[in-house]
């Protein structure tokens, strides 16, 4: 088994900066109590007001936890929730972090993921952040290609960009862990992408799998997958064609993830990639609320910002 103390001491002490007079909420679920452990004995090292909460783990990602751990992690100073299913993008974490809250979802997060994706200079992710930003905030239109057949443009209209560096040390502030992209809700977006890297339900993909998607006015409208097709399909019975929303584009900043690994919290964080989300963004600046937020990273990619070539951070 491996050592879960020092990497949970980073986020308790660098990442989140916890303080001695400030609350911890440790939210897991029965998959991931080992890394729950590990963050609430370390908060316990930092302040004596710590709790960790544990429930059974969710169907999708972006589902909603009961309600009663909703509550508790919007009363506390700071959260940290090491998950099967993401939290990022519910209610719950936006009620939190609205509510004044600063926290940290950990979704997916495996004990080597815990180990290895922890062990970075998060002052080095938080300059690329800013470098990657530069370049994209103020355009009209991004775009990105790759050898493999993506071709497609994203408008982000009114909705800002963000940047998720890690370092979680004022009110209200949220990040995944481990960190390091910059990201948009796009209002629109037109095109094709090529997922090569990894994609749920697959993790990494197979070096000759690729699972391509079209997208017209900020709609998937046909996905070559037939497991992916009819899991999307299953979903839009019951919620409707929200899931086909186009959720996200990110671009990873985080050099110190040099493999991908297949999960999805780590390898679209990693440097020199983009990663495309489907479904729900309302938790990330978008309006559209639905029952998943799914990833597919792309490696290699060729990323524009009004024509210009944006500059990625390197591994």
């Amino acid at each position: 088994m491996s050592d879960l103390s020092a990497p949970a001491r980073t986020a308790i002490e660098q990442c989140m900066a916890v303080s001695e007079d400030e609350s911890v909420v440790v939210v897991t679920d029965d998959e991931r109590r080992p890394i729950g452990e590990a963050l609430y004995d370390a908060a316990l090292d930092a302040t004596d007001d710590a709790t960790i909460l544990q429930y059974p783990p969710g169907e999708n990602h972006g589902e909603e936890p009961p309600e009663a751990v909703a509550a508790a992690m919007a009363a506390a100073d700071v959260f940290l929730a090491p998950t099967s299913k993401s939290l990022s993008h519910t209610r719950a974490r936006s009620a939190a972090t609205d509510a004044g809250a600063r926290g940290a979802t950990l979704p997916g997060i495996t004990e080597d993921v815990f180990t290895t994706g922890l062990d970075a200079d998060y002052e080095r992710i938080a300059a690329h952040c800013e470098d990657v930003l530069a370049q994209v905030a103020d355009a009209d239109e991004v775009r990105v290609t790759t050898e493999l057949g993506t071709d497609i443009t994203f408008e982000a209209g009114e909705r800002e960009w963000l940047a998720d560096t890690g370092m979680v040390h004022e009110d209200g502030q949220f990040s995944n862990l481990p960190a390091g992209e910059v990201f948009v809700a796009p209002e629109t977006a037109n095109g094709r992408f090529v997922v090569d890297g990894t994609m749920m339900p697959y993790e990494r993909l197979d070096d000759d799998q690729t699972l391509a998607f079209d997208v017209e006015d900020g709609q998937v409208v046909n996905i070559e997958d037939d497991r992916i097709a009819e899991q999307f399909a299953d979903l839009a019975a019951d919620a409707g064609d929200v899931v086909y929303n186009l959720a996200e584009l990110g671009i990873g900043t985080n050099v110190a993830v040099t493999d991908l690994v297949g999960s999805v919290l780590l390898d679209e964080k990693a440097a020199g990639t983009v990663h495309i989300a489907i479904g729900d963004n309302a938790g990330i600046g978008g309006d559209t609320d639905a029952p998943i937020h799914s990833d597919g990273v792309i490696q290699d990619p060729t990323v524009y910002a009004d024509g210009e070539e944006v500059e990625l951070p390197r591994p």
